[in-house]
């Protein structure tokens, strides 16, 4: 028996703009959630250019599904 390959696209290869950035804001969320709870996150974020400290979970996010603000090592 030989096993005849799938010749549709996978769903993956459709977009994978798409699917990047599904993932990106998913890794936004997680970290976003990891820093409420972790000072060091906050200052590794703030030293990459992300004005997160003092910000709510929701408010990280959305600043992390965007390029930094300041140049990197501008606190």
């Amino acid at each position: 028996m030989v096993a005849i390959p799938d010749t549709q696209a996978d769903s993956q290869d459709e977009d994978p703009q798409r699917d990047l950035q599904q993932v990106n804001e998913m890794l936004a969320d997680w970290a976003a959630r990891s820093a409420t709870t972790s000072e060091a996150l906050v200052e590794r974020f703030e030293a990459m250019g992300y004005p997160v400290r003092g910000k709510s979970e929701d408010e990280i996010a959305e600043i992390l599904r965007r390029p930094p603000t300041r140049p990197v090592g501008t606190t």
